[in-house]
């Protein structure tokens, strides 16, 4: 990393884009070897807030029969309220574009208040059925909650959130083993609702870069809207009406691969290429099914060791391509 920072300076310094009092200043100043906590302040207060959640989840377990429904349904309101009450008081208020908090630690305080706000809403649905047979709501009122939350007080941790809760109310899983064990495979019907759900989040990125509405929540949206597609697509490539699939799935690919480098995405670089390359197979493997190629079967079982020797070292070119052309922009 440090190799890279200084290439990076010398590159800088050597097409004039600094003076060489400049560049003597940021090799001294790297020299003195500083290093900032903040990533580690960040991560022991988002610990923190889990363990608080988790504790009071623990509390309410282990204590039911004694402390009472109406009683733990009071303080989870008290401290969701509360902990409102701080982040509405200290926060500038809505913006189109980024509004964060004067502290950080409001945040997580904000995370905090979601996350007990759904404990709530889901802990009166099981206890007292306030809503009846209407299950969804239980879903919907704290997606709802969070998706105002993630824009009102401009936080992502929360958007995923209320991101992921929308894909629950529609019936879709978050948990891979469920998604890929029966929850899309068995049902086809949740994978048609996956990839719409996918396209759709990729048109609202569309529609609210037009607008400049919180366009630093992109790459959240994008980042879901690839894995929706991706598994949707990879799904039905192995079902029997196919190549609607993976036409939509290459399409999809090349657009996330250009955006990748557009918005330097290293993550959304890697699962694109990964979604294109699982697809990619699975589609050669159809067609070739579809052909019935026997006579050249042993010929594939041959070559697939170098096939697979090969990809890896795309791979590895293709990283390097990326870093290459990232960095390059970002000297210019």
């Amino acid at each position: 990393m440090a190799n890279l920072e200084e290439q990076a300076t010398q590159k800088l310094f050597d097409k004039n884009h600094i003076t060489e009092e400049q560049f003597e200043s940021i090799q001294a100043y790297r020299s003195l070897n500083i290093f900032s906590i903040h990533n580690e302040l960040k991560f022991l207060l988002y610990l923190s807030m889990l363990m608080f959640t988790s504790g009071i989840g623990i509390l309410i377990y282990q204590n039911i029969d004694t402390i009472g429904h109406t009683a733990i349904l009071g303080l989870l309101l008290l401290v969701t309220v509360t902990c409102f009450y701080f982040c509405f008081k200290n926060h500038p208020g809505f913006k189109k574009d980024e509004a964060p908090f004067p502290n950080p630690l409001y945040d997580y305080l904000v995370l905090t208040a979601v996350i007990l706000s759904c404990t709530f809403v889901g802990y009166l649905q099981f206890q007292y059925q306030t809503f009846g047979t209407h299950y969804g709501l239980a879903t919907l009122i704290p997606t709802v909650i969070s998706l105002f939350c993630a824009y009102y007080f401009d936080n992502k941790s929360v958007l995923s959130i209320g991101i992921t809760g929308m894909a629950a109310y529609l019936g879709l899983s978050v948990d891979p083993k469920h998604v890929f064990e029966n929850e899309m495979i068995d049902n086809t019907y949740l994978s048609y609702i996956g990839l719409a759900f996918g396209l759709t989040l990729l048109l609202w990125v569309l529609y609210a870069t037009k607008i400049n509405l919180k366009k630093h929540f992109n790459l959240v949206y994008l980042t879901f809207s690839l894995h929706l597609i991706g598994i949707s697509c990879i799904v039905n490539l192995c079902n029997d009406y196919w190549p609607p699939f993976g036409l939509i799935l290459g399409i999809a690919a090349y657009y996330f691969y250009n955006l990748s480098f557009q918005i330097k995405s290293i993550s959304l670089f890697i699962f694109t290429v990964l979604y294109g390359f699982i697809g990619m197979n699975i589609f050669f493997a159809r067609v070739i099914d579809f052909i019935n190629f026997n006579d050249i079967f042993e010929v594939l079982i041959f070559t697939t060791p170098f096939y697979f020797i090969g990809t890896i070292i795309g791979f590895i070119k293709l990283i390097k391509h990326f870093n290459k052309n990232t960095s390059d922009d970002s000297i210019r």
